[in-house]
């Protein structure tokens, strides 16, 4: 979360945008940032000179005009009242400094001095093998499909999403993840199960990019300034979504009306009802498919530096987590308390009196000569 913060950034520029919210947008776009980054510091810039504004009598302020208290406030407010989780607390942060340092362009002292929550690992949840095939097998079509591709390569949904017909290689059997977590690319390997589905997916696609065509449809967006520099390749067949969309939608960036991706928030329910239909008493999202992913290659006996090229991690610590899952998994330790768990048998025999020499031998108890100690 510090790259914001990174003082290899370039320097500050005035922004042209007049509006507090176009700044902030005008500036993220200029570093290159993702758009889910663009939406969280707008909403976190709005929620905080709303928030000041309610706190006294002067109404709206720029954020030029508060300082260290108002940003301190601001936070211990989301902590203690509405009780956000720390990584939520340190994005609220990262955006306000982001705001001062790369919008406004102020690098004030008081910017050091502010608490930042700690981070804790969290151990992820993972489905067992027989539970993955247990909600793979309750979803069908291209939720169906698309479920089963992003556990079977440990892509992130965006990623899966956004995949181009360009970027599988059934020859190699690879598919290639572009513009990944940190704008990084990377290989995975393509299931050799999942090639007739995909097939079958493109061909469904093919018929949607030849209806665009036919309609004169404005091309499918294309990454940093591609467009102005092939104007023609967001019309071709190689670039086309491999998961396109039914219907047209607004570009949110440029306002123009295209085809683009399929909606995330569709497999998102259509997993929630599948897990809920296998019986399945767990907080199970789209990333428990690549936790799971991640856990059954080491569980299979995968090197964990493969693991980690396979799931785009910069830092093998961040890989290590799954050890952690696997171990518990695994259940290489056992607890004391199996040790004075009585077989049924036992327990019956115990009930009459003391317990016979064969139950005691099964429990690993057999019973010999007395010892010199308590010998009488």
């Amino acid at each position: 979360m510090n790259r914001y913060n990174r003082t290899d950034k370039p320097d500050w520029t005035p922004p042209r945008s007049q509006r507090l919210l176009d700044q902030v947008r005008e500036r993220i776009r200029y570093l290159h940032y993702s758009l889910q980054t663009e939406k969280a510091y707008v909403h976190w810039t709005k929620a905080f000179v709303l928030w000041t504004a309610r706190q006294g009598s002067q109404g709206f302020r720029h954020p030029r005009l508060l300082g260290q208290a108002e940003v301190e406030g601001f936070l211990t407010m989301l902590a203690t009242e509405r009780r956000v989780a720390p990584a939520t607390h340190r994005q609220a942060l990262n955006a306000l400094l982001f705001l001062y340092r790369q919008v406004l362009g102020m690098e004030l002292p008081w910017m050091q001095n502010i608490g930042r929550p700690p981070e804790r690992k969290r151990v992820p949840t993972v489905l067992s093998l027989a539970e993955v095939r247990q909600v793979l097998d309750l979803m069908s079509g291209t939720e169906g499909l698309l479920a089963a591709l992003l556990y079977g390569t440990g892509m992130r949904l965006t990623e899966g999403l956004a995949l181009r017909v360009k970027d599988i290689d059934f020859d190699r059997q690879a598919i290639v993840v572009r513009g990944g977590k940190g704008d990084k690319d990377r290989v995975v390997m393509l299931p050799r199960t999942l090639v007739p589905r995909l097939q079958e997916q493109l061909a469904q696609a093919r018929a949607l990019w030849s209806q665009d065509r036919a309609t004169g449809q404005s091309g499918v967006y294309l990454p940093h300034a591609l467009e102005r520099k092939y104007p023609r390749a967001g019309e071709t067949w190689a670039w086309f979504w491999v998961f396109p969309a039914p219907k047209n939608s607004t570009d949110p960036v440029t306002g123009t009306i295209r085809r683009h991706h399929l909606f995330e928030e569709k497999l998102s329910r259509r997993l929630k009802l599948a897990v809920q239909q296998a019986g399945i008493a767990k907080h199970v999202t789209v990333h428990t498919l690549r936790h799971s992913f991640a856990t059954h290659l080491l569980q299979a006996g995968t090197d964990i530096r493969t693991v980690q090229e396979l799931l785009g991690h910069s830092d093998v610590s961040t890989t290590m987590i799954y050890t952690h899952v696997l171990k518990v998994a695994a259940g290489g330790t056992a607890s004391p308390l199996d040790a004075l768990a009585l077989p049924a048998q036992s327990r019956q025999s115990f009930a009459g009196g003391s317990p016979s020499l064969a139950s005691l031998a099964s429990l690993g108890m057999g019973v010999g000569r007395p010892s010199s100690s308590m010998a009488t």
